[in-house]
């Protein structure tokens, strides 16, 4: 596969404009001597570029790209675009965001312009151009960087020129009121909709229950998809304004992960590359982590991603801002280039004085010194991927299984009004992705529209919570299975159409003819309740507990894997089923199974497959990226605090040790340090 660039980047976001031009200079040297050799410039300097409407000025950034090029650093130069200036808002106060509560935003923050507004997308397509036009051609300019993390911290927009818009994208969309108001059920409390301008966005004082649920559930699917759009709209007329002075050089902007307002696989359609930002939450396990990596990798088809943004040290806006132990930013940027990433960078370079960010970690950090922990960690690392880095990348993942991860069954499963609060759709995919990674399988993250040639490419297909089933997604998934395929789905699935409407005639809707199964009730536990699960010979037998919710199932063809136990009157019902379809089989999961049952099931379920996969230590992971000079990259990565004794799976004599202590290769148990790192170059044998 090729690599994204000639070389790999070490670096991140780097803000001189926020610093005296006489400290520049060091601030180079100290980075080089880090092993760094990109910066990220440019993304928050628009009120610097753009004094006021008719004014340009680019002497500073002028002085910043010189030195750059000076020093032949790597640049990924950004539009500077992601928040507004104070003399835009004045002028065009209409131009910022209006949430949905009806306050219109004055200026300050980020991420604060209405999508929709005309002023904005001229001046921002303005801007993206004659920066293209006149950085175009820099030497070491390696990608184009537009905006900054879209609609993170912003939220929607609710202003009269979005409502507007959405009418007319509703027009578009359904052409007919009557349609309309049979996608949204819309005579549900007297809301039929008699002309278009009757059409309000799910405000709080309207529609909105909050901002995450709304009275008339289609009207709020509805608008996420427009507010999504309108916002890929703005990129693309950035993207574009670029490209009309560069043909060659890859543009992206940085996402975030499950980022949940943005449905990042339209996104990634539109990006030369995906970049996102990586801020692991303080108690969020390392599983959790890599189940987002892989979706970056999916979101961008599969291709190497770059890690854009993480932090050297502390993590600014969490309550107690714990700083990163010892060799913990390490086994993170690892963990990043074993799952796909073909760049390490961070935000931020130098650490800032001023502003809501001057906690957040940095190379280097408010005493300027090379003595620091963290500069002397971030220049070993440097040292590392200098030395091995270009050999590891391009190299990409041959995974037997996919797990589906759906931006509108994210919407939609946590927009529901019932049967229970308790759901957090990309917790429910980590629980069937986490039960795989402790087996260390290599997984693609992919989009719930995959076509049926392309599934086919798995051994194993999981869509959990799966609630919309959009047109031929049922069909593919059928299609699948009848030829072969082993497909795992269950509770929520396939409640909803693509207009967020129950499917009649009982759930799980489309899925229930190869499920196997019809859900007739679903009970909701309450937070600190579970169910009891008795698991069948197949899995082992023992006891797991399910929670949130029990589907109350009826076997249509399907045959019990393991039945709900205690004194409820669905005791010694299905609670876990598999039908045969075809030449293949789907499973259907009831409850959400904790740790002990999803390990039991899917641990069987692949082993079946034969389904190369084995455990290791909790907190331990094994990863593969594989070459195209038949040559595997084998990363052992211990993301725990504690040392962990760990059997490599490689033999011995076909091992190279790229990073780390030279007996990984022994084929023996050995001993990973606190945060070790093992990177193995191993043959592959005809």
């Amino acid at each position: 596969m090729q690599p994204l660039f000639d070389s790999f980047l070490f670096g991140g976001d780097w803000n001189p404009e926020q610093w005296p031009e006489e400290t520049w200079e060091r601030d180079i040297e100290m980075l080089e001597h880090a092993h760094i050799n990109e910066a990220t410039i440019n993304v928050f300097s628009w009120t610097l570029l753009q004094p006021d409407e008719g004014e340009y000025d680019f002497a500073t950034l002028d002085r910043i790209v010189a030195l750059l090029v000076r020093h032949k650093f790597n640049i990924v130069l950004a539009t500077s675009t992601a928040a507004l200036p104070a003399w835009l808002v004045r002028t065009h106060p209409e131009v910022i965001r209006t949430e949905s509560n009806g306050r219109r935003h004055v200026f300050g923050g980020r991420h604060n312009f209405c999508p929709n507004s005309a002023v904005f997308r001229g001046l921002s397509g303005e801007l993206a151009s004659r920066i293209a036009e006149r950085y175009a051609g820099t030497p070491g300019l390696k990608a184009w960087h537009i905006g900054n993390e879209y609609g993170g911290g912003g939220g929607m927009c609710y202003c009269e020129t979005c409502a507007e818009a959405f009418r007319e994208w509703l027009r578009g969309k359904y052409g007919t009121l009557e349609a309309l108001n049979r996608a949204w059920c819309a005579n549900f409390w007297s809301h039929t909709i008699v002309d278009w301008a009757d059409v309000v966005p799910p405000v709080e004082y309207g529609d909105g229950i909050g901002t995450e649920k709304a009275v008339v559930s289609g009207l709020l699917m509805d608008y996420r998809r427009f507010q999504n759009e309108s916002q890929l709209a703005c990129y693309v007329n950035e993207r574009d304004a670029v490209r009309r002075h560069d043909a060659a050089t890859p543009i992206t902007t940085n996402l975030m992960g499950t980022f949940k307002d943005l449905d990042y696989f339209a996104w990634g359609r539109e990006l030369d590359v995906v970049s996102w930002d990586n801020y692991p939450g303080m108690d969020m396990p390392s599983s959790y982590t890599a189940m987002c990596h892989d979706l970056m990798r999916g979101v961008g088809g599969g291709k190497p991603f770059m890690l854009m943004e993480q932090t050297p040290n502390q993590q600014n806006w969490f309550p107690f801002c714990k700083v990163k132990r010892p060799g913990e930013v390490r086994a993170l940027s690892w963990q990043a280039v074993a799952h796909g990433a073909d760049t390490v960078q961070f935000f931020q370079m130098r650490q800032s004085i001023g502003g809501c960010e001057r906690f957040h970690g940095a190379v280097i950090a408010h005493d300027g010194t090379e003595d620091s922990r963290v500069f002397r960690e971030t220049a070993a690392l440097g040292e590392e991927l200098e030395r091995v880095g270009a050999r590891l990348m391009g190299s990409h993942t041959r995974a037997r299984v996919a797990v589906m991860f759906d931006w509108e069954s994210y919407w939609s499963l946590e927009g529901c009004v019932g049967p229970t609060k308790g759901f957090q759709y990309p917790q429910e995919v980590h629980r069937f992705y986490r039960a795989l990674h402790r087996r260390n399988v290599e997984v693609d993250v992919i989009a719930s529209t995959t076509p049926a040639a392309e599934l086919k490419r798995y051994a194993l297909v999981v869509a959990p919570a799966l609630i919309m089933v959009k047109p031929g997604v049922a069909e593919a998934l059928e299609e699948y299975v009848r030829e072969g395929g082993r497909f795992v789905t269950g509770y929520m699935a396939g409640i909803h159409d693509e207009h967020d409407l129950v499917v009649p005639g009982g759930y799980p809707g489309a899925l229930r003819e190869v499920c196997g199964v019809w859900v007739e009730e679903i009970d909701a536990l309450a937070p600190d309740e579970t169910v009891a699960v008795r698991l069948g010979g197949e899995l082992g037998g023992g006891q797991a507990r399910g929670e949130i919710v029990a589907s109350i199932m009826h076997l249509e063809g399907a045959r019990a894997l393991a039945e709900y136990d205690g004194d409820d009157f669905y005791a010694d019902t299905a609670a876990l089923s598999v039908n045969e379809f075809g030449q293949g089989r789907a499973y259907y999961v009831g409850t959400p199974l904790d740790e002990d049952g999803m390990d039991a099931f899917l641990g069987a379920l692949v082993a079946e497959l034969g389904v190369f996969a084995f455990e290791t230590p909790e907190g331990v992971e094994v990863a593969t990226r594989h070459g195209d000079d038949d040559t595997d990259f084998v990363f052992v990565l211990n993301m725990t605090g504690q040392a962990r004794r760990v059997l490599v799976p490689v033999d011995a004599d076909s091992a190279d040790v790229l990073v780390g202590d030279a007996s990984a290769a022994a084929g023996v148990e050995h001993e990973l340090a606190p945060y070790g790192v093992e990177v193995l170059a191993v043959r592959c044998r005809g």
